[in-house]
């Protein structure tokens, strides 16, 4: 099963890109989010790749990261939603756009997506909405670890606690539920080892206030 491909441009149009790696080159089927970001042919590219074996064919599906195949893949879930369909989704709309849509139960959107009906839409709403929410949800607590600047190695126990608890409002929990999962699940990562214990990571800490509260 080919999971990624690193090569070089050797040929891109409408619809695919020929990828070359050691003098073999694959055709890769590829959403226009990535035709507009190709390099110039000759030059390095790196692909995620989702292969989809059939009777009497082998197709190559690529993307520049792993967000845009996962919402790729999830699409193929759906009865009647084929890859050139999923294609067709990521390069109408990013995958946040994609995973909102679907969440938010909003058919005129998925609809405006080439040959993708209302039963269509609303058999998509049916089936990913729960998926779709926690992607959502997992790529904003994401955002919020990555875009936080708080140092991996604290001292002060008190500005951890305060920047968790903001970040989980900022993700709709009331100050105080936020501020007791978030003193609940430092308490867990230290443990017995007590004051004198190095505090967690920003984003560690994050997530285990986020599963306290989503239990």
């Amino acid at each position: 099963m080919i999971a990624l491909l690193r090569g070089t441009v050797a040929k891109s149009t409408t619809g695919f890109v020929i990828l070359d790696t050691g003098g073999v080159g694959y055709k890769v089927s590829v959403p226009v989010s990535v035709l507009e970001t190709l390099p110039e042919d000759g030059s390095p590219i790196t692909l995620f790749i989702t292969m989809i074996v059939r009777e009497d064919d082998m197709s190559l599906y690529g993307f520049g990261d792993e967000t845009d195949q996962k919402v790729f893949e999830l699409l193929l879930t759906v009865t009647g939603v084929g890859p050139k369909a999923g294609l067709a989704f990521l390069s109408a709309m990013t995958a946040e756009q994609i995973a909102q849509s679907i969440a938010s139960d909003d058919v005129r959107a998925i609809t405006r997506v080439p040959g993708i009906g209302p039963k269509t839409a609303q058999r998509m709403v049916l089936e990913l909405k729960d998926k779709m929410a926690a992607f959502g949800f997992a790529r904003k607590v994401d955002n919020i670890a990555t875009s936080a600047k708080v140092q991996s190695s604290r001292d002060d126990k008190a500005d951890l606690l305060s920047d968790v608890t903001s970040a989980l409002m900022n993700l709709g929990y009331n100050k105080s539920e936020a501020s007791k999962a978030a003193e609940g699940a430092l308490s867990e990562k230290i443990g017995d080892a007590g004051a004198g214990a190095p505090l967690p990571k920003f984003a560690d800490l994050l997530r285990a206030a986020l599963n306290r509260l989503t239990k």
